[in-house]
């Protein structure tokens, strides 16, 4: 048993890359793709290789108010006969770290191929820091004018990363001025533009790898998970995924690749809003809850989540060098570690597993031959006493005081209605007879914007003090002890 102790692109034949209000032209001069568009919804992505032989290769880029198209071609000496095993055995997600170059790219499609036994689906994200520098360019352009939006720093990094990309892959250059533009000209970034904003991120990482893979004469399909049945909340930027997802993604996914097996390639951290049909995203680190979605959805025998560490590590290595690598954890100690400040594995994403029982592996994709970190159910506890230290920084505490608690019910009612009001999420909650202490889930005011999170914070203490004495501490931290709870006087007596 656990125990978590917290202590305060490519040319195209016919030049069409459309959503419902993205446009895109191919100049024959300059072999630049433009984008420009109007407003922040979007259809899906949907992409298409077409290949005869191996002497040619294109990609036909169209996004459409339909469903993914599959790829369709002759098969290959190297690609997957029918006579094959007809199932999916994995999933593969890798991270922008495993994918932020051209040579990184080279050693993940590699890496994907070391293992003929598999039948994986692939997960994507975005390059690099590609989905920070869209969300500051998207912030400069609120106020810099349409004229200035070439000029901003980041939007240039990403071009330039891109670009450079393609270069060296030996793929046509495309690039992409996204809706920056029309940022600067309605002057408003909403959350709902932020998220199609950043969802360019992952289509083109999801592109450059195709063309790899095709290049390698590998079976491919290609899928954004907008389109495949990732229906989500409509809380843009912090998403929650929806149960219908499952059977949605199941049935198209097997479908497909009953018919036609191949590679599936699936856009991470992406989903579509039930009741808007816009880009919603998974909040950051959601390719890793993109994968164990769809390991659960297809019952899967193992999800691999790709990183550039060997695995869960007892302490953060930025803090102490000499942290070691975790090498197996229940989904109970994986989600607290992740919830309470690891950055291997979103906090989300050990649900879908543990429901569907699919063990999942943390690996180095820089160094694949490390054991890397095995999550199962449950694991032997005998020997165990603390298995890793983490602290969890910039939150909020409330200290809520107030001799009314006494002998009375209702008073934790009357203040966590004050939160649901306000669709504030508490973290850890502490209590005595007359006494609250709290602390508030900073993933989700960092969703909202500073002014925002300062008026409501106001609005909440405003409430508070109507029942209570109010004491508001910022800028505190967490740290998390996850251990044996059977050995946790031990683990008190060495901390304290």
């Amino acid at each position: 048993m656990e125990i978590a102790m917290h202590l305060f692109g490519v040319q195209t034949p016919q030049p069409a890359f459309s959503r419902r209000h993205l446009h895109c032209q191919l100049l024959s001069s300059q072999k630049h793709l433009h984008f420009a568009t109007s407003v922040a919804s979007a259809s899906g992505l949907r992409c298409r290789i077409v290949q005869n032989c191996r002497s040619w290769r294109v990609l036909r880029v169209s996004c459409e108010e339909r469903i993914v198209d599959v790829l369709k071609r002759n098969k290959t000496k190297n690609q997957i006969c029918d006579g094959a095993l007809n199932e999916l055995t994995c999933v593969m997600k890798f991270g922008g770290s495993s994918v932020a170059s051209a040579d990184r790219m080279r050693e993940v499609a590699d890496l994907i191929l070391k293992f003929p036994e598999e039948k994986p689906v692939i997960v994507l994200s975005a390059m690099g820091k590609t989905t920070n520098k869209l969300l500051l360019a998207g912030e400069k352009a609120v106020s810099c004018g349409i004229s200035n939006v070439s000029d901003i720093d980041e939007l240039s990094c990403v071009k330039e990363l891109h670009l450079r990309t393609m270069d060296e892959l030996g793929i046509d250059k495309s690039t992409v001025s996204t809706t920056t533009k029309a940022i600067a000209q309605v002057k408003e970034l909403t959350l709902r533009t932020k998220d199609y904003l950043v969802s360019f991120g992952e289509c083109i990482a999801l592109l450059m790898i195709s063309m790899i893979m095709t290049n390698y004469d590998t079976i491919i399909l290609q899928y954004d998970a907008f389109d495949i049945g990732f229906i989500t909340t409509d809380d843009f930027t912090n998403a929650d995924i929806l149960e219908a997802t499952y059977p949605a993604v199941a049935k198209r996914l097997h479908s497909d690749w009953i018919s036609d097996p191949a590679i599936p390639i699936v856009t991470g951290y992406l989903g579509k809003g039930w009741r808007s049909c816009a880009v919603t995203t998974l909040s950051r680190g959601g390719s890793d809850l993109t994968a164990t979605t769809i390991g659960k959805a297809l019952g899967l025998q193992e999800i691999q989540v790709w990183k550039d560490v060997d695995g869960v590590l007892t302490c953060d290595p930025n803090i102490y060098p000499l942290a070691e690598p975790v090498p197996h954890l229940t989904f109970e100690e994986a989600a607290e570690l992740a919830y309470f400040g690891a950055q291997v594995l979103h906090p989300q994403s050990m649900r879908p597993a543990r429901e569907g029982d699919i063990p999942v592996r943390v690996k180095n994709s820089y160094n694949p031959k490390a054991p890397g970190t095995l999550i199962t159910r449950s694991r032997d506890m005998s020997k165990a006493v603390l298995t890793s230290i983490f602290v969890k920084r910039n939150v909020t505490m409330l200290d809520i005081v107030s001799t009314c608690m006494l002998g009375q019910f209702g008073f934790l009612a009357k203040v966590f209605l004050i939160f649901e009001d306000l669709g504030i999420s508490v973290d850890v909650v502490a209590t005595s007879e007359v006494s609250i202490s709290l602390t508030l889930d900073p993933s989700k005011l960092w969703s909202r914007e500073l002014i925002q999170q300062a008026s409501e914070l106001d609005h909440v203490v405003e409430e508070l003090e109507k029942i209570a004495v109010v004491n508001l501490l910022q800028h505190r931290s967490i740290i998390s002890l996850i251990g044996n709870v059977q050995r946790s006087s031990l683990i008190l007596e060495k901390v304290l």
